[in-house]
């Protein structure tokens, strides 16, 4: 069985090192905000390219905690693209503010830029881009819109830890950038982990007081803050796995290049352009009869997964909250959309086996 992911496995290379420093960790005594913690910060600060970042719990706790630093006034307005994972919708509405949704483009999943302002009114206050799948958005366009509108930006980082583009890397581009450490990401915790990359020195002091219980001085809290702290065994681990980034994702881009070279037309494969250096969290072809593929798959002993296969606005949860406009090509996307085996742990020769198989489809 070639599984689609198995996380044992993925960090096996690491176990050594986590076990020493859990151990350093545990006999040293600090588990909050230690220097695990500030280490971490500091690495992955300078890994993204940016002056500042603040580890939070997790990447739903990033993107709430960014956009309360900005303290939009409830009902203000707030793009983002109709295909995204739901943790981007929700982080809006726990703000008291609205999701304006817009279409993606059919070739690289990421916003449209050029739908972008026919959705900006007088109430928009910040476009949210998020790299899906590891490939980032246009990000000189978005950025050029939002300083023509005078509104924010916020990347959604969460799939696209190491991803450039125009050779800038994802969590340096907006004004406030969200990660997540979630264990399946190419940069994956073993449990629960985010933080929020800035290059402004005072959104990083909000957010720092926001992520605290609002307190920059213990004891003495200057905001309506959050409980949402990284973990320090979690940060020492993510200090040991940030070493190994690079590797990671230039294994994944290899397996992603044998995908491409090799699976026959009928599937619709991610784009490739120079402008953009992806790192593929995801590899996700496209098959209009996506559900007889991925049985055809398992009934091969391949396992695969769907990201996802539920857009935001058919939710249940989200009925009488989003819009009840169309959204043709985010349900285009969610309908065929395929997520192949494309792990750390798995060999050139398991995804042959799988182009093999997925060939006499």
């Amino acid at each position: 069985m070639i599984e689609y992911e198995n996380l044992g496995k993925l960090n096996k290379p690491f176990f050594e090192e986590y076990q020493k420093a859990f151990k350093e960790t545990l006999e040293g005594g600090w588990y909050i905000m230690g220097k695990g913690v500030q280490t971490f910060e500091n690495e992955f600060a300078d890994y993204c390219g940016a002056k500042h970042s603040i580890g939070v719990a997790n990447g739903l706790d990033a993107l709430i905690i960014a956009l309360r630093a900005f303290n939009f006034e409830k009902g203000s307005e707030i793009i983002v693209p109709s295909n995204t994972y739901i943790a981007t919708i929700l982080s809006i509405l726990h703000n008291g503010l609205i999701p304006v949704m817009v279409e993606p483009d059919r070739t690289t999943y990421n916003l449209d830029v050029k739908r972008i302002e026919e959705k900006i009114t007088s109430k928009t206050r910040a476009i949210i881009p998020v790299h899906l799948y590891g490939k980032m958005c246009e990000m000189d366009t978005i950025t050029s819109i939002a300083k023509k509108h005078n509104i924010k930006v916020i990347e959604d980082c969460a799939q696209s830890h190491g991803a450039k583009y125009k050779e800038v890397k994802a969590g340096n581009w907006g004004d406030l950038n969200a990660f997540s450490f979630y264990p399946t990401k190419n940069l994956g915790a073993i449990g629960d982990a985010g933080a929020i990359t800035t290059n402004d020195k005072e959104l990083a002091s909000s957010v720092y007081a926001l992520h605290n219980y609002g307190s920059k001085v213990k004891y003495y809290n200057e905001l309506v803050g959050f409980n949402s702290r990284l973990d320090e065994v979690q940060a020492v681990f993510l200090s040991i796995k940030l070493k190994y980034l690079d590797n990671i994702n230039e294994h994944k881009r290899k397996l992603a290049t044998i995908y491409l070279q090799n699976l026959k037309s009928d599937y619709v494969k991610p784009v490739v352009h120079p402008d953009y250096f992806d790192v593929y969290h995801i590899f996700n072809v496209r098959h209009p009869k996506r559900d007889d593929l991925k049985a055809y798959l398992l009934k091969n002993e391949i396992k695969t997964d769907i990201h996802y296969p539920v857009a935001p606005d058919k939710q249940s949860a989200m009925k009488g909250i989003l819009d009840n406009q169309p959204y043709p090509i985010s349900e285009e996307i969610h309908q065929t959309t395929l997520s192949l085996p494309i792990s750390y742990f798995h060999t050139e020769q398991d995804i042959s086996r799988v182009i093999e198989v997925m060939n006499k489809f």
